[in-house]
């Protein structure tokens, strides 16, 4: 029997931790959630780019969220995973602690997000509620002023359209 993964629409954000922290970004902007692989270091890549990888035959830059957000890096371990989103039509890895789950808003529009010192560095697009906790939505783009430097610096190819997440698999 063939088994087919069918999109729910009700599901748009994929969540995630960074530290005790509840995050989301948008399943549109996901193309996989994937464990961690092996990483180059780039000399002078800015402090949360901790390398580029040859994710599927793409050299994407890294991103340790757990340093962009200034907190210490950790360990890997069997629950850290890359979710692999689209920044300005390029892939990029975001290192997060562990992925919660795939969900939706519950019909409720993301309230705007605090205004407190840093979240320009977060790229906090709103903040939503799930189980009781709250969870800050991020913007993909908003990880452009990080990526863009790598990208133009040499060789960084341009993300594919098919998407693992986004509506063919959930």
């Amino acid at each position: 029997m063939d088994h087919r993964y069918r999109h729910d629409p009700s599901k748009t954000l994929v969540g995630f931790s960074v530290g005790e922290v509840q995050y989301a970004v948008p399943i549109a902007r996901v193309k996989e959630i994937a464990n961690p692989i092996s990483v180059v270091p780039l000399p002078h890549a800015p402090r949360a780019i901790v390398g580029v990888a040859d994710y599927r035959g793409e050299v994407v830059p890294v991103v340790d969220l757990r340093v962009r957000f200034g907190l210490a890096p950790s360990e890997v371990t069997r629950r850290t995973k890359w979710i692999v989103v689209v920044v300005a039509s390029r892939l990029v890895a975001l290192v997060v602690d562990s992925v919660t789950e795939v969900f939706g808003t519950a019909e409720t529009e993301l309230r705007p997000p605090p205004q407190v010192a840093g979240d320009d560095i977060r790229g906090i697009e709103g903040v939503t509620t799930h189980e009781g906790r709250l969870v800050f939505v991020l913007g993909t783009e908003r990880l452009r002023d990080v990526t863009e430097p790598v990208a133009s610096a040499g060789g960084l190819g341009v993300a594919r359209t098919s998407s693992l997440l986004g509506g063919t698999r959930t």
